[in-house]
Formats: structure tokens, C-alpha cells, sequence
């Protein structure tokens, strides 16, 4: 029967030794890392012999005294039954008491066992059973703290190996795919788009080697790295903290067990670790705040991140101003503003693209339709299941999906955005109806573009995000709709007519019939064969108005672009507005490359920019994001006059004033339907009579949910419309052109 291994030490060597002599240079001793990490600016100095015998009044004891270094302001009185082992280093302890929200201590260390630490000045060190190898910086707290270490390897949550470790020990992050085949190396400082860049393109050997070579290069392989923790942190009731690196300003209370952590926090955000967690090899990024018996293992949050109530999160990436509480999320990576918060939702081996929320009840990623778990599942910008909605792999989705309640029986592939899927059990078929939010729910998709934006806490944006439901990836995924959509009603009129079908001949038919919107695409029976892996029909409803729709957005996603340029105080006339477009207009392809949209010929140069190594660090990749972030106003802007001249087909370089009035009256219109569908959707929260039966007046609901005619965000659309119509009259006035 197999044993544990006990060793034995002579007890004088204890707090020595941490860096073994094979491992330290020549010419250094073991405390040469040590030296270069602490950057406290106190001096300090060997103890006086009347100090060495208070410390041993007081109940103190060391293996040598000689090894106690302080500063000149150090107070003996403030260090009660204390045992210290090896090099320790104390800053000034004045008699003060340290305060904390409710909790009050005095300055100094008491009945603790201190191996080899430096600490700042006026820290608060009490009842730590056991601090190994830690620099501490100024008015720290410690307080009730069963285990506080660090080891020689440590590595504090990054993917790498020290020296003479083998390779079996290196932590990597199994995103997207429960197979580990896009497994990544977490680092801290990874952005959603780096993690995005790592796993996809799995087939490029050259770019994924030069991936793991810019991580390995961010560390060294060193031994004997101390943990630190930062000027003003505060750590109660905690149990076992072991290869842990913490900022400034921190607060952690009740954890169980934090092991092989980066936990960054500071003036970007202070991060809260609360009671009963247990959160292992990850990397904590700035403002987040983990609560209540949150377990979480090899893993990122980004920065401004919420992990509570119970919540798992293994093997993941979750993205910058999101939370989960109460789930289960496994091997996915999730870009910013993601939001999950019932205790029966589960996500697994997904790429969520931001925005979205997972309702009480989703088992997204629970059922494989392989042999083994190596399905995967994409969910573009602000996907939104709705509850106990259980989907399979492999399963593709567009922008701003909305899912009906339902358990969905077969892989899906989702090509129209803004559309609402609904699992039809009593006529065993799905159904899609395109343009959904702009039908229906005008006021969700609107307030939340606005939301994310004003919920983005992040100081340092390196990577420029995209909240805006009209961007070029939603725009590109609106035009391949309306040839999808042309498509099947063309087929369906074919069939009606008992004629053969030719996919050319009916991509033309339902175009003639879209555009012209004739009526009797209303009575035909659209279907789709493209879209589930299933026998059962897949229909399409409300084709003709959504048609209509996904035109006048594009128009008016162009049309803004075309505003702002008009705009500018060198425009004049419409002759200036012309001669700005002399080179052709061309709709490119995007890529949302973890929340931030750039186009795709600049990812492809990216990545060979990578590969020859003219890029060669993550450094420079972030670089890259930022100057992206700088040009992506004016990127924007051309796609979506390249897109305006396509859904019109006006060229810009030739518009005359009819057609320029022509567009500008059509965007005023959808500009009207807009913010009417924004209040007349919320408006229906007010009209419906079961929502108003469990008030006792309408006074009381008004009470409660606030005034229709008081909500803020409406009143900021009304005024914005009105802002506009004047902007467009003056518009008119200074082009000479007629209403």
C-alpha cells in the first residue's frame, strides 16, 4: 500500500534553501529574486539587542535573530508570540489600530509563524498559522489565515513550466471544445481576442508555435519568485492561499482555497474574492468580485468581471464586464457583456461573441450528437435563449438570436440575424421568423446597446468593443439573409406553381417578389433545408415584412455613415459630398475577434505578420487591437457606405439631389418606425392585463415599475429623433433641396 512521503529537515533549516543551490547563478544567493521583487524603498537594519529582548518577552522566537531585519521606526511592543524562520524584513509598526469596513486591528505581527517574508510598513499580521515566502507591502491586514505560501515554481495562474519541470505540469485552458484540441495557455494580461486568435486556426502549426513562444517570453523559467501581495489588501477567515500574486487594495474574506492565482487589482478596479470559494490556476483580472462558494478552475476573467452565488466556471474564458451566478459553465470562451444568473443554466464547449444571456433553464451544449464530447457551438453578438432552451452540438448561430423555450432535437445552422427559432412540436417542424427584434422587441435590442456601453468599467480599452446592433458584422449577416430569404421564397413559388426548380431562376423570382413587395409571398410556404440536420420542415414566417425590414436597416446604417460625413464643416455642397468617392465602394468582410470587429483582410495580415515574426509578442498583437480600435470609426464608415450604395443602387460618386432627398426622407421614416417600436414595446408592459392584475391600481404599477412616460431612455430616443429631423432640415436647406 502506497504511503505518504514524510521528509525530515533539520528545523534550523527551515525558511532557507527555498531556491536550491543548482538553480541559483553563480555569484547570487538565494534571496537574488527576492531582492529585485521588493521595491518598498525602506531600509532596514539589524535589530538592537534591547529589541531581541523584548520580541522574547513577548513570547517571539527565531533561529537567529541576526536574520530579523527592520526599519528604524520598528516597535518591538508590537510583536506578540510570533515564530520567525529564515530572512524576515519588517517595515515601521506604529501603535495604531487599522480599520477595515467593520473589522478594527492593531498594527503588528501576532501569534503567527512567519518563514522568510518582508513586510512594508504599519501591517496588520494575526493569527496567519502559517506565511511562507511572501513580500507584503504597507498597511496590509492579515488576519485568521490557516495557510499563506508560496513555492519555489510558482507560477500565479500563467500556462507555464520552471526550470526542470516537465512538461506534464504546464496548465493550459481547454476552451471551446471539450477535447482540449484549442486548449490555450492563459497568461495574465490575455485579451478575449488573443484566447479568440489562439484557438481558432488550429490547422496554421506556424502561428500556433509562435503563440506559445510570445507566452513563454512574457515569464521566465526562473525558481524562486516570491508571492506578493500590494500596498492596503485586506485577507480575513481564509483557510488555504498558496501561489497566490495579489495587487493593491484587494479584499479577501472566507475563501476556502485560492491556489496558483494571479489576482490583479489597483486604481483600474479593486477585486472582492467573498466566502466559500475555491478558485484555482487562473487569472483574475481588475474589478471583479467573486462571491459565495464560487468554484473556478483554469480560467480568465477579464477585468470588471462578476463570479457569484455557487457559480462554476472551469476551463474557461469569461470576458470583460460580464457576470455568472448560480451555473455551470464549462470549456467556452465568452467575450464581453455576457450575463448568466440562474442556477439551472448550463453552457459548455461554446464561443459565446458577446452580449448575450443565458436564461434559467438553458442546457446549451449538454447534448453531443458524436461519439465523443468534441462538439462545439457559436453564438454570434447578443444571443438570447430563452428558458429551459436545450440545444445540441454542433449548432452555429448569427447575431442577435433570440430562442423560444424548447428542447431542440438537432443541430442548427442559423444564417438569418435578428430572428426568433421556435421549436413547433405539434406541427414537428422549427420555425424562424426574421427581424424579430425589430417587430417586436425594439426596445430590448436598443437599450441594450445602450447599456453596454454605459456598463464598460474598463480604464485601459485596448480592444475598442462594438455594442451597436448595426455593425458591419450584423450588416454582413443581414445581406447574406436577404439572398437566403429571396432564395427559399423563390423555391416556394416554383413549387407552387408546380414548376422545376433552378436555384438561379429562383433567387431572381423571390427577389422580383421581396422588392416589389407583392402580396402573395404572405400565402406561400417558405421553407428552409439548409438549417437543421432533420427530416422535418423548416418555415420561414413574415418573410415579406422582414424583407422590408433588413433593406431599410442597411439604408439606414448607411445612411447615418453618410450624415456624419456630410457633417464634416468641409462639405459645402453636394458636388464636395460627391468628389469624395472616387475609388469604388467595396463591402468587406469583418471578424468579431473577441468583441472587437476588424476587418478580415487585417486579421489575415495579422496572422502573417505573426508567422514571419514581424510581430513578436502579445505586446505588439495588443498594439495591433489599439490601432485597429483607432481606425475602426473610419473603417466602420466605409462599410457602411460600401453597404448603402449596395442595398440602393446609388453610387455615391454620382448621387444627384433627388436621390440624396430620397435617402434622407427614408431614413427619417425608419428612424420614426424605430423609436415608436422602442416605446410601443414597453409600452405593452404597461397595456397588458396580466402584467397589471397584481397591482391594485394603476397607480400602484406606476409605483413600482416607474411612469412609461417617465423612463429615460425613451425620452433620450424621442429627443434624439427630433435632434435629428432638425439636423436633416438643415441638411436640405444648405443642399437646396426640396421638404
Amino acid at each position: 500500500m502506497p504511503k505518504n512521503v514524510i521528509t525530515k529537515t533539520p528545523l534550523e533549516a527551515l525558511g532557507y534553501n527555498f531556491i536550491k543551490d543548482h538553480h541559483v547563478p553563480k555569484g547570487k544567493d538565494e534571496y537574488y529574486l527576492r531582492n529585485i521583487q521588493i521595491k518598498n524603498g525602506i531600509t532596514y537594519r539589524n535589530l538592537k539587542a534591547y529589541e531581541v529582548e523584548q520580541l522574547v518577552r513577548n513570547g517571539n522566537t527565531s533561529d537567529n535573530w541576526n536574520h530579523i531585519l527592520v526599519s528604524n521606526a520598528f516597535n518591538p511592543d508590537l510583536v506578540k508570540n510570533c515564530k520567525f524562520h529564515g530572512l524576515v524584513r519588517i517595515g515601521k509598526l506604529e501603535p495604531f489600530c487599522m480599520g477595515f469596513s467593520d473589522l478594527k486591528v492593531p498594527v503588528g505581527l501576532y501569534n503567527s509563524t512567519i518563514i522568510s517574508c518582508d513586510f512594508g510598513d504599519n501591517v496588520v499580521i494575526d493569527n496567519v498559522h502559517y506565511l511562507s515566502h511572501y513580500i507584503i507591502g504597507s498597511e496590509v491586514i492579515i488576519t485568521n489565515v490557516n495557510e499563506l505560501v508560496t513555492t519555489n515554481h510558482a507560477k500565479f495562474g500563467n500556462g507555464i513550466i520552471k526550470k526542470d519541470e516537465k512538461e506534464e505540469v504546464r496548465i493550459w485552458m481547454e476552451i471551446c471544445n471539450e477535447n482540449t484540441g484549442r486548449r490555450v495557455m492563459p497568461f495574465n494580461g490575455m485579451l478575449p481576442g488573443d484566447a479568440f486568435l489562439w484557438s481558432r486556426f488550429r490547422d496554421d502549426d506556424a502561428l500556433q508555435k509562435q503563440f506559445k513562444i510570445f507566452t513563454e517570453k512574457k515569464f521566465d523559467n526562473k525558481r524562486g519568485y516570491y508571492g506578493k501581495i500590494g500596498d492596503r489588501t485586506v485577507i480575513k477567515n481564509c483557510k488555504i492561499i498558496k501561489d497566490v500574486w495579489v495587487g493593491t487594495d484587494a479584499y479577501f474574506k472566507g475563501a476556502n482555497k485560492l491556489k496558483n492565482l494571479t489576482v490583479n487589482s489597483g486604481e483600474e478596479g479593486r477585486t472582492q474574492i467573498g466566502e466559500g470559494c475555491e478558485i484555482v490556476n487562473g487569472i483574475i483580472g481588475y474589478g471583479c468580485r467573486i462571491f459565495y462558494g464560487v468554484k473556478a478552475v483554469r480560467f480568465i476573467m477579464a477585468d470588471h468581471s462578476q463570479l457569484k452565488y455557487g457559480a462554476r466556471l472551469l476551463n474557461s474564458y469569461l470576458g470583460h464586464n460580464a457576470t455568472i451566478s448560480c451555473c455551470e459553465v464549462l470549456n467556452s470562451l465568452i467575450f464581453p457583456a455576457h450575463e448568466q444568473h440562474h442556477n439551472n443554466s448550463f453552457l459548455c464547449a461554446a464561443l459565446v461573441m458577446g452580449q448575450s444571456n443565458i436564461a434559467a433553464g438553458a442546457t446549451i451544449g449538454s447534448n453531443h450528437n458524436s461519439r465523443s464530447a468534441d462538439g462545439e457551438i457559436i453564438m454570434g453578438r447578443g444571443f438570447w435563449p430563452g428558458l429551459c432552451v436545450s440545444l445540441k452540438h454542433n449548432s452555429r448561430f448569427p447575431s442577435f438570436t433570440m430562442i423560444n423555450k424548447g428542447d431542440y432535437p438537432a443541430e442548427l445552422d442559423i444564417q438569418i440575424p435578428f430572428s426568433l427559432i421556435s421549436n413547433d412540436v405539434h406541427n414537428n417542424q422549427l420555425t424562424i421568423m426574421p427581424a424579430y427584434w425589430f417587430m417586436y422587441n425594439m426596445y430590448a435590442l436598443a437599450r441594450n446597446a445602450w447599456k453596454y456601453t454605459d456598463r464598460d468599467k474598463r480604464t485601459h480599452k485596448v480592444q475598442t468593443l462594438e455594442y451597436d446592433f448595426l455593425a458591419p458584422d450584423s450588416i454582413n449577416e443581414v445581406f447574406t439573409a436577404l439572398n437566403k430569404l429571396a432564395l427559399y421564397t423563390g423555391r416556394a413559388y416554383l413549387k407552387s406553381m408546380k414548376q422545376a426548380n433552378n436555384d438561379t431562376e429562383a433567387l431572381a423570382i423571390g427577389k422580383s417578389l421581396l422588392k416589389s413587395q407583392n402580396k402573395l409571398v404572405n400565402d406561400l410556404n417558405i421553407l428552409a433545408d439548409d438549417v437543421e440536420n432533420s427530416k422535418r420542415a423548416v418555415q420561414l414566417v413574415k418573410v415579406l415584412h422582414a424583407y422590408q425590414i433588413f433593406e431599410e436597416i442597411i439604408a439606414y446604417y448607411g445612411t447615418t455613415a453618410l450624415l456624419e460625413l456630410i457633417s464634416q464643416s468641409a462639405i459645402k455642397n453636394l458636388q464636395s459630398v460627391k468628389s469624395i468617392f472616387q475609388d469604388k465602394l467595396v463591402r468587406t468582410s469583418w471578424v468579431n475577434l473577441g468583441g472587437q470587429l476588424i476587418p478580415e483582410a487585417a486579421v489575415q495580415q495579422l496572422k502573417k505578420n505573426i508567422v514571419s515574426n514581424k510581430i513578436k509578442s502579445w505586446d505588439e498583437v495588443h498594439a495591433f487591437y489599439e490601432a485597429q480600435g483607432s481606425s475602426y470609426a473610419a473603417n466602420k464608415s466605409l462599410h457602411a457606405l460600401a453597404s448603402l450604395e449596395e442595398i440602393s443602387g446609388i453610387p455615391l460618386a454620382t448621387i444627384d439631389a433627388h436621390q440624396l432627398q430620397v435617402l434622407l426622407n427614408n431614413y427619417i421614416s425608419t428612424k420614426e418606425w424605430m423609436t415608436k417600436g422602442i416605446s410601443d414595446s414597453r409600452a405593452k408592459d404597461y397595456s397588458n392585463p396580466y402584467r397589471k392584475m397584481v397591482y391594485e391600481s394603476f397607480a400602484e404599477m406606476n409605483t413600482v415599475v416607474g411612469k412609461l412616460e417617465d423612463n429615460s431612455f425613451i425620452k433620450e430616443q424621442v429627443a434624439n429623433l427630433a435632434a435629428t429631423k432638425k439636423d436633416i432640415i438643415a441638411i436640405k436647406k444648405k443642399f437646396s433641396l426640396k421638404g
